[in-house]
């Protein structure tokens, strides 16, 4: 599978974005789809994921802010971003947790940046 995500941007802090993922193939037997990002001297980190069965988690702090969809039947999903807060800067890169033979693997796209500032 092959992920392209698109929605990044420069934005004041208090603002919103949204980030889009297109997966090249059908989303829906995947385990999970979600985002990482990645601020510059730190390493990845989770951000939000929403499994096969629609469910959602967030990482705490972007909780009540963060907010992840998908669309099985456009092989799309979604990150709403508000309330942005400069620590968001980062590039954010969409995620397909792919289970197979009982081995997860992780496929991610090439990331798109997400600057906020005060």
């Amino acid at each position: 599978v092959q992920l392209a995500e698109s929605g990044g941007g420069l934005v004041q802090a208090g603002g919103s974005l949204r980030l889009s993922c297109a997966a090249s193939e059908s989303i829906s037997s995947f385990n999970a789809m979600g985002w990482d990002r990645q601020a510059a001297g730190k390493q990845r980190e989770w951000v939000a994921r929403i499994t096969n069965l629609n469910r959602p988690v967030y990482k705490d702090s972007v909780k009540g802010r963060f907010t992840i969809s998908r669309d099985n039947a456009k092989n799309t999903v979604s990150l709403q971003m508000s309330s942005l807060k400069p620590e968001d800067t980062g590039i954010y890169y969409c995620v397909a947790e792919i289970v197979e033979s009982g081995r997860t693997r992780n496929v991610r796209g090439q990331g798109t940046q997400v600057t906020v500032f005060s």
